[in-house]
């Protein structure tokens, strides 16, 4: 309602009078008086040029007319705000078990970085699609390894939260526009960060003079170690995710007796529960050498179906600090140097690719590890160039009997 205030220089009426643009430090704002809430609502169009200055003021104005008419409010609460309220109500996803707390804290982490870039105090209202157009450049001069994974994996979150802004309708559309970005980029960080066969085998060979009796003279401090070890050789032949792992149980582990090719195996049935997986999806597989569990068994105090398979405690499960404090050690000593990344996720990273270079399909590796299988092409897309240059170079012979042998 424009006939409350006189109209100054660089001021002037659109969309039929009801609301305002003017020029401020050479650039154009918007301003409407909002009746129902009896103040002004005001927005820079950050542009210089008066017409399109007019077009977006037009726009602003349907859309804040459109909201009247609907009955919601214009004015909006701040990005932080909305982020409190967001965490909130995962919170409740958290308790009805539909995520575990970790994940909650991910999200947490990742809507930190997003309020530092928007700056926390904006109104959600003034925020436009394009916005966030910078976010990855932002975050890159913050830390220059990140990599484009984490980075896309920071949009899918931010946009969640968007999406729940939309739903709550705090704002006018459904997502933020991001900078593209090419998440293939880090499959060379993968293939650094990914035990070697020569490193693994350094690495088993260390962890038998790591924890020897003549080396370590507290019995409480090598069964520690002797726990590490069998955690990394587990997690080496399962695939399984670190917060998986960790919270495995005994109930969740059963030995399975077979032979193959005339030799007697043991393979352990895992059970993933549904509360401890990353994607919330429960899941049971076999996994190679599951004489590991049997001599882990022998290791631990505590064996009771409800104990932790990876503890020295009868309620709580080894942390990941002790587990990460034995793994640096284990890795300087084998001469892996800081600059790999080299994790205990690198573990996962080197199960799979050993499985896709024994032939196993990527479906199968999807049921077993509980991720997708395109996340598995993505990721591994680097495998199959090996794979297809061996599957070209085998070759065969015929025997005396006329059977194929490959040579």
């Amino acid at each position: 309602m424009t006939g409350r205030i006189k109209l100054k220089k660089d001021e002037y009426e659109i969309y039929g009078g009801i609301a305002v643009i003017y020029k401020r430090n050479e650039i154009f704002h918007f301003r409407k008086w909002i009746r129902t809430e009896n103040k002004y609502i005001r927005r820079t169009l950050k542009t210089k040029n008066k017409d399109t200055a007019i077009e977006r003021a037009e726009k602003l104005t349907r859309e804040i007319l459109n909201d009247l008419d609907e009955g919601r409010k214009v004015f909006s609460i701040t990005v932080k705000q909305g982020v409190e309220q967001y965490i909130e109500h995962r919170q409740k996803d958290v308790e009805g078990k539909f995520i575990v707390k970790g994940r909650l804290t991910t999200i947490k982490t990742h809507l930190h970085h997003f309020l530092n870039y928007i700056h926390r105090d904006t109104k959600l209202r003034e925020i436009d699609r394009r916005d966030a157009m910078q976010y990855f450049n932002f975050r890159r001069k913050q830390n220059k390894s990140i990599k484009s994974i984490t980075l896309s994996n920071e949009q899918s979150t931010i946009n969640s939260f968007w999406k729940y802004c939309f739903e709550e309708q705090l704002v006018n559309f459904q997502s933020l526009v991001f900078a593209k970005i090419k998440i293939n980029s880090d499959v060379e960080q993968i293939r650094r960060s990914t035990f070697t066969n020569e490193e693994y085998r350094a690495l088993t060979n260390e962890m038998r003079s790591y924890c020897s009796k003549k080396d370590n003279d507290d019995e409480d401090e090598r069964r520690i170690k002797k726990i590490v070890q069998h955690y990394i050789l587990i997690a080496a032949n399962t695939g399984l995710r670190v917060g998986e792992q960790r919270q495995l149980k005994w109930k969740d582990i059963e030995i399975i007796r077979t032979t193959n090719k005339g030799k007697d195996i043991k393979l352990a049935k895992v059970t993933v529960r549904r509360e401890t997986s990353k994607v919330r999806n429960s899941r049971i597989f076999l996994a190679r050498n599951g004489q590991y569990f049997e001599r882990l068994r022998e290791i631990s105090k505590f064996v009771g179906a409800n104990c932790y398979v990876f503890s020295d405690d009868e309620i709580k499960m080894l942390t990941k600090r002790t587990l990460y404090y034995h793994f640096n050690k284990l890795k300087d000593a084998i001469g892996i140097n800081a600059d790999r990344n080299v994790t205990l996720y690198s573990l996962r990273h080197f199960f799979i690719t050993q499985r896709i270079m024994s032939g196993v399909s990527f479906r199968e590796l999807s049921s077993m590890c509980g991720t997708s299988v395109s996340q598995i092409e993505k990721t591994y897309y680097h495998l199959n160039d090996i794979i297809m240059k061996t599957t070209a170079l085998k070759d065969y012979k015929l025997d005396e009997d006329g059977k194929i042998i490959q040579i």
